[in-house]
């Protein structure tokens, strides 16, 4: 009696000890999470939240004077945080870590629209921030971590069952999102633009330099979170067609490569034998290379854009080769399909 008695007290200290533990990034994490669940993405001088360095007195100060309005899930912004709640929480299983994680995910599935989309802010509505937003794989961030919570996986296995079954059906609402809003181009599925009107789910245009136009980028998300799911005929039609896309438009003979001079970023399109990339907007239309500009004009030539575009944004990318190489024979292996 006595020994059951003494490894039910040790079992009590190992909790308490266990709820003590803390982890400084998660610590900051919790203190930058809004009412709502969510998080901004910046801080109070406009730069990513970086939670190796000390709180921002500024930005609790922002949060508090904009509350829910600055919650976005743009940057990786509440993804992220989600995702290192969950990984603090395996780590010391704090249970605040869970339950903030959990709140954040009560967040995620507030913001998805009923047609399965997800805006970029939420409950923000200004500009384009209520637009179904696949720009810098928002929307997919969103869904994998609501995919993870509902299989249980990365981590996820904690997550109230509850959140679980709701999760579930919040993914597939967005992949019956997703699989409507591929583009059709000259009566075949192409690949997916970055933005589309909430209500009609047409595509549209962002920022000034952001046209309307095909994404590769993020469509190379889209299809990877795609073959993440359980194989049906429309999702293998969709995947299909989009790495056939891929391989139809690729610039051949090209690499893009990024480098730092005095600090600062340049960008330089270059030959080179057996290399391919694929510019980061494509006219919905004519199926060419498209550069905006700060004033709003769209360009056939990346070398008509200012100085300042061709060197702040990423232009080209050489992403579609590893789907075409790798990801897609993969894929393909495992499913045991034929090409």
């Amino acid at each position: 009696m006595k020994l059951k008695i003494y490894k039910f007290a040790l079992g009590l200290m190992a909790i308490n000890l266990s709820a003590q533990v803390k982890d400084t990034l998660a610590e900051k994490m919790m203190v930058y999470q809004l009412p709502n669940g969510g998080w901004g993405k910046h801080t109070s001088d406009k730069q990513n939240v970086d939670y190796t360095k000390k709180i921002d007195p500024k930005l609790l100060k922002i949060i508090k004077a904009t509350d829910n309005d600055f919650a976005t899930i743009d940057n990786n912004a509440t993804s992220r945080e989600i995702n290192g709640l969950i990984k603090a929480y395996q780590l010391t299983k704090n249970a605040a870590y869970l339950k903030s994680a959990e709140k954040g995910i009560e967040y995620l599935l507030s913001m998805q629209y009923k047609n399965g989309g997800f805006p970029q802010y939420f409950p923000n509505t200004g500009l384009y921030r209520k637009q179904v937003t696949y720009n810098d794989n928002a929307m997919i961030n969103a869904l994998t971590v609501l995919y993870n919570t509902a299989e249980g996986k990365e981590g996820f296995e904690a997550v109230d069952s509850k959140l679980k079954e709701r999760s579930k059906i919040a993914v597939q609402k967005g992949i019956d999102c997703i699989l409507k809003t591929q583009i059709v181009q000259n009566g075949k599925l192409s690949i997916w633009a970055d933005q589309y009107d909430e209500n009609t789910l047409k595509p549209e245009k962002a920022r000034a330099f952001e046209p309307v136009s095909l994404a590769t980028g993020e469509s190379i998300g889209i299809i990877k979170f795609l073959m993440m799911q359980p194989l049906t005929p429309e999702i293998e039609k969709s995947i299909k067609f989009a790495v056939k896309w891929f391989d139809e438009s690729r610039i051949q003979g090209y690499t893009y490569a990024v480098s730092k001079v005095n600090g600062k970023a340049v960008r330089t399109l270059s030959r080179k034998e057996g290399s391919s990339v694929w510019a980061r907007f494509y006219d919905i239309a004519t199926n060419k290379p498209i550069f905006g500009d700060r004033d709003g004009s769209v360009k056939f030539n990346y070398e008509e854009i200012s100085e300042e575009r061709r060197m702040g944004y990423s232009w080209y990318n050489e992403a579609g080769t590893k789907l075409i190489e790798s990801d897609f024979p993969k894929w393909l292996k495992k499913n045991k399909i034929s090409q």
